[in-house]
């Protein structure tokens, strides 16, 4: 990468970083809370769109409190820019495993999750970086927030990853956002037979 693509990509990260600042104050607002465990956000909110049927038979209906899942793009940002994308790739993978190690700890303990009935999130990287980690997949219902998905998913990959342009123009028939859904009691069952 030359340098004038270099200061480019710095400045469109640092855009993007600035945006997220905006975007966490608008989550606050349509949220019942914003927690943090390790190099990932919950968000604790209401399921909205269909009653979704998970592998382990539990339901989740809409208006269940579910906590939306969501990594902390300036730690992944500075691990890419430290140790290089795979490098990081790997440690982001171990990082999140921990953070969902330590919800499913808080799940037990703190008041505020007691009414979570699930961990939920969107994501393009179902391939790698969930695999492993006990989530299953569903597709996006809505077709508008599917397109709306893909583009905002697809351009945050363009700027936060290093060779990010060239994987979406490589990959982008498999970058395809699917809803992540791990159910409680199916995190409180995996989790708890794992040491710390």
């Amino acid at each position: 990468m030359n340098m004038l693509a270099t200061i480019t990509k710095a400045s469109a990260q640092s855009v993007w970083m600035a945006w997220e600042a905006v975007f966490d104050q608008i989550t606050k607002l349509r949220s019942a809370g914003i927690k943090r465990y390790g190099i990932c956000k919950l968000v604790i909110r209401r399921h909205h769109g269909k009653n979704l049927k998970c592998q382990d038979g539990e339901w989740i209906y809409s208006g269940d409190w579910v906590g939306e899942l969501h990594l902390d793009n300036r730690q992944v940002l500075e691990l890419s820019r430290e140790l290089g994308a795979d490098r990081a790739a790997l440690l982001t993978a171990r990082m999140l495993r921990r953070s969902i190690k330590q919800i499913s700890e808080a799940m037990e303990t703190e008041p505020e999750l007691a009414q979570v009935k699930a961990l939920t999130g969107i994501t393009l990287l179902h391939r790698g970086i969930i695999h492993g980690l006990g989530f299953e997949l569903h597709p996006l219902e809505s077709k508008g927030f599917r397109v709306f998905s893909t583009y905002y998913l697809r351009l945050l990959l363009k700027v936060l990853h290093p060779v990010g342009r060239e994987r979406t123009k490589k990959n982008a028939s498999k970058l395809v956002p699917k809803m992540l859904m791990l159910t409680r009691k199916s995190l409180l069952l995996r989790y708890s037979k794992e040491t710390a």
